[in-house]
């Protein structure tokens, strides 16, 4: 019968040592020398938790020669910690907000270190420890991996990075149900089972630490070529919606220069407003295009803090407040409660005049907009409802899209580009809220959006 080798432990844990030891050098390497600062924040993670890894087999090699309290029940525990970090890199990749899943991660390494170091000081024997040991680390790493098998968006390096995680489930599941239904007092069983299962263990560990830098790679790509394509959205929006308005404000201030003394008082009103609205919309657009160039290429930071939005709301109502009487529309405010929430308060200042002003524009004289304030379990929820012309489906569907250029003119011909709804969109983004257009054609709109109340 075919019989491997047995294996050292000593041996093993040596081998896990150098693995992860050169793979936190590789791992930090590429983070500062080539990743981006999203990629950065992930491979911090991946990064510690190998870190952490590292630390634990040290701790294992020196078994018998310092403390059973070091070299068991932290050495544990630290796997545990070090596969929570790396599982919560894992979900970082696949979800821009994983914060429920994050929890659940540290919820289920919490309850492992706990039962493993109840069990160690009641006695247990090594195949308990184990047992234990097995299950929790199959446990911490499950969720992640099922989210990335039912992740609908597939490609090669992530299948790639699947399969790997799939096979290490399978190892420790047969490992731990193996060791559960035939006891033995030893941490590596002298036997085919324990010998194949740490040697395909390190050789899937090796390649999934590959298969999850080429998966940071393949998302930086990514981003970086989107990047490219809104780049080029981007200028085709300057070339476009700038032309127009600067080419009216070129004709009216030539009318009004080489023919001062051919128009009464009234007509040169007249030219000096509608070259003053042209001017603003210019104005307008260029301060878009600014704020919007700066969120893509990271120049915004952002800086949260606690903010009353009730009192926020009523700033940006107030700034609105010309506009909204030239055309005597009615603005109100309908809210029960005092909310307060950790937000960039320039940020959701821009998008509340940007969403009250697109509310004005196409709400007719006399109209009503109402603005209303929530809490719905742990999220603010702002609504902008007007009683105007509303947004035709073409046009609703494509309205926090760059790629997708759609134009309305409002009730008194007011034109714009639609940039500052992407600017919306893109500030809701990082507050990790949503944002999204309920209206029928001739019925008004209604502008929603979430912004998360956690820690607040």
């Amino acid at each position: 019968m075919f019989q491997l080798l047995p294996v050292d432990p000593k041996t093993i844990f040596l081998l896990y040592f150098w693995g992860n030891f050169f793979t936190c050098i590789l791992i930090f390497s590429y983070s500062f020398s080539y990743a981006t600062i999203d990629n950065r924040k992930i491979l911090k993670w991946f990064g510690v938790g190998k870190l952490v890894l590292t630390l634990a087999w040290i701790l294992a090699l020196l078994r018998n020669i310092i403390s059973d309290f070091a070299s068991i029940n932290i050495a544990n525990s630290m796997i545990f910690a070090a596969c929570c970090y790396e599982t919560i890199a894992m979900l970082s990749l696949i979800k821009a907000n994983a914060k429920k899943e994050y929890r659940i991660q540290i919820a289920i390494t919490t309850v492992a270190i706990i039962v493993f170091n109840i069990f160690t000081f009641l006695g247990a024997t090594m195949n308990t420890r184990v047992v234990i040991g097995g299950a929790g680390v199959f446990a911490i790493y499950l969720l992640p991996t099922i989210i990335y098998f039912l992740e609908k968006e597939k490609s090669f390096f992530k299948t790639f990075y699947v399969l790997c995680y799939i096979g290490f489930e399978i190892l420790i599941l047969i490992r731990t149900v193996y060791r559960y239904l035939e006891p033995q007092n030893l941490i590596i069983a002298n036997d085919n089972l324990d010998s194949l299962y740490s040697i395909c263990l390190l050789l899937l560990t090796l390649i999934g630490i590959v298969g999850f830098l080429l998966l940071v790679k393949e998302k930086q790509d990514n981003k970086i070529q989107k990047l490219l394509v809104d780049r080029n959205q981007f200028f085709s929006i300057i070339s476009h919606d700038l032309r127009g308005p600067i080419g009216s404000s070129v004709s009216l201030s030539e009318i009004l220069l080489e023919n001062m003394e051919q128009y009464n008082r009234e007509e040169i009103k007249e030219i000096s407003e509608t070259l003053h609205d042209s001017n603003k919309n210019i104005y307008k657009l260029l301060e878009n295009l600014l704020e919007w160039s700066q969120v893509q290429t990271g120049m915004i930071t952002f800086s949260p803090k606690k903010v009353l939005l009730n009192t926020l709301i009523k700033e940006n109502i107030e700034l609105t407040k010309n506009a909204a009487l030239n055309k005597n529309i009615n603005i109100v405010l309908e809210s029960t409660d005092l909310i307060e929430a950790e937000v960039d308060q320039n940020m959701i200042g821009t998008i509340l005049r940007n969403l009250l002003g697109n509310a004005i524009k196409f709400t007719d004289k006399n109209g009503e907009i109402k603005i209303k304030l929530l809490k719905i379990n742990q999220e603010a929820k702002i609504s902008i409802t007007d009683n105007g012309i509303g947004v035709p489906d073409y046009i609703k569907e494509n309205l926090f899209r760059i790629n997708r250029k759609v134009t309305q003119k409002g009730t008194e011909n007011e034109t714009g580009s639609g940039l500052g709804l992407l600017l919306c969109s893109e500030f809701i983004k990082l507050h990790n809220g949503e944002i999204w257009v309920e209206s029928e054609p001739g019925e008004g709109s209604a502008f929603k959006f979430t912004l998360p109340l956690k820690n607040v």
